[in-house]
């Protein structure tokens, strides 16, 4: 599975379906869920007062070199998040960072 499964492009940037699994002992990119299609991302912060959402946030954004926002699954373990900015441009940075 690659980025393009889990990603999709909007006039925007790039929106991306995330799979989050907080409390993790490390942080980071975990691989791909292939039955959700989905991104894995693992983080330290607990799902309390948006400590969570604002991790992924960060994470994704540093990842791609450009702005990131959560768009869709604030409560939930499935996110998707907008990456700011030109399509290949945050596509090949994040597929070089996977």
């Amino acid at each position: 599975m690659k980025l393009s499964d889990v990603s999709r492009a909007v006039p925007q940037g790039l929106e991306v379906d995330v799979l989050v699994s907080p409390r993790s002992n490390r942080s980071g990119p975990e691989g791909f869920d292939e039955w959700r299609k989905r991104l894995i991302l693992r983080i330290k912060a607990p799902p309390l007062d948006g400590k969570a959402n604002k991790e992924v946030e960060a994470m994704m954004g540093e990842l791609s070199g450009s702005k990131a926002e959560i768009v869709n699954g604030h409560l939930s373990r499935q996110k998707t998040v907008l990456i700011r900015g030109v399509q290949e441009e945050v596509a090949a940075s994040l597929e070089a960072r996977l």
